[in-house]
């Protein structure tokens, strides 16, 4: 009989621990970051660049982070990217101007792109590969604990303590996150297979993954950046506050209940309900005009997209050699950093052209195009579960 496996192992629990401290620091900083430039006196379009420049770092960064995870011990990145994230913290406090800040952003950037890498593949490393799904959906389950709770707590303490405060509570939490990985006793070492293999930019196998996530991101990004608009615009009397306490509560929960199901079912299951679950969401954005209808949106937002990011992850890394994984996630988080971006930019230019009611149907659009992609690939796809 197979020996059982824990997953509340030291190391694991301290690879889920530093994930939701590296997360904490970011996801706190994030949302005021615009009004912390223009409290320093920095005007709104200068602000705006310091706000999206650690995005795009990140974003062109993904490729390398991936190769040098395959390549380079996670703890050493992990160690190198809380470090960075913690000086950038840091460094926020006593910026005082444009090219201090975007440096300090830039930096931000860096050690952002190598933790969210180093870290996935890390719990990666850590578990067998049948159990690898349940691992992302842990891994998946603190990260959504982090942007839950670390927004909501910086706007409400930044009012009463300040901006700097909370800075300050972002950088202890990267320190925190730098400690917690020296009690971690495997250090995921690199694989020797990899010792003359030319940089990739993508790993192959998991790009099909990457590019289905990609498109089913963007109605979700589009909903972050502009449904506080989209509810305005429409006189809707909604209490759009509660939209993302209740997307990231019902993902918390459903992350729990099916984390042991993502490691059995195929991704075609997964992908049919994700797509059910999209239409229901859109439709509802649609055509919300209370509370309880705002709050299903929610709902079906969890089950569409928040289930999508552990299941594309997790199938990312099933499909990809073992020597690759690095790479693999690397190419899983770059199509949501593609996402991350055409979802802002998407959401500010329909309104320019097409009336309202037509906001959210067009965003109906990815599913023809996700279905078209799914079905060239669905037998590899589908494969994955059975590889491991």
């Amino acid at each position: 009989m197979a020996e059982k496996f824990s997953f509340f192992s030291k190391d694991i629990v301290c690879v889920m621990l530093a994930t939701f401290f590296y997360q904490f620091s970011i996801q706190a900083v994030n949302p005021l970051m615009n009004g912390y430039a223009r409290n320093l006196g920095i005007n709104s379009a200068f602000a705006g660049i310091i706000v999206g420049i650690m995005s795009i770092t990140s974003m062109l960064l993904r490729p390398f982070a991936g190769n040098l995870t395959d390549r380079v011990s996670k703890y050493r990145l992990a160690l190198i990217g809380g470090s960075l994230c913690a000086v950038s913290d840091f460094g926020y406090i006593f910026a005082a101007n444009v090219p201090w800040l975007l440096a300090f952003r830039i930096i931000n950037g860096l050690g952002f792109v190598l933790c969210t890498v180093c870290l996935a593949t890390w719990m990666a490393f850590l578990v067998p590969r049948q159990h690898l799904g349940a691992a992302m959906g842990y891994y998946g389950l603190l990260n959504a604990l982090a942007m839950a709770i670390s927004p909501a707590l910086a706007i409400s303490i930044y009012q009463l303590l300040g901006y700097k405060f909370i800075i300050i509570l972002a950088a202890l939490s990267a320190v925190a996150m730098v400690i917690v990985i020296q009690l971690i006793d495997n250090h995921a070492k690199y694989s020797a297979k990899l010792k003359d293999q030319h940089f990739k930019i993508i790993q192959r196998d998991a790009l099909p993954v990457a590019v289905i996530f990609s498109l089913l991101s963007i109605p979700y990004f589009v909903t972050q950046a502009d449904i506080v608009m989209y509810v305005q615009e429409r006189h809707l009397t909604i209490t759009v506050s509660l939209f993302f306490l209740c997307y990231s509560l019902v993902l918390i929960v459903i992350r729990i209940l099916l984390k042991n199901y993502f490691d059995t079912i195929s991704y075609g299951i997964w992908f049919s309900i994700c797509i059910i679950a999209t239409i229901g969401y859109i439709t509802l954005l649609t055509i919300m005009q209370n509370n309880f209808e705002m709050i299903l949106a929610a709902g079906l937002m969890a089950v569409g997209f928040g289930v999508m990011v552990s299941v594309s992850q997790s199938t990312s890394l099933l499909l990809a050699p073992i020597e690759e994984q690095g790479l693999a996630n690397a190419t899983y988080y770059l199509g949501s950093d593609i996402g991350m971006s055409l979802g802002p930019i998407i959401g500010g230019i329909l309104p320019t052209i097409l009336p309202l009611k037509f906001f959210y149907p067009v965003m109906l659009l990815i599913i023809p195009l996700t279905a078209i992609l799914y079905f060239g690939n669905r037998r590899k796809l589908n494969a994955a579960v059975q590889f491991n």
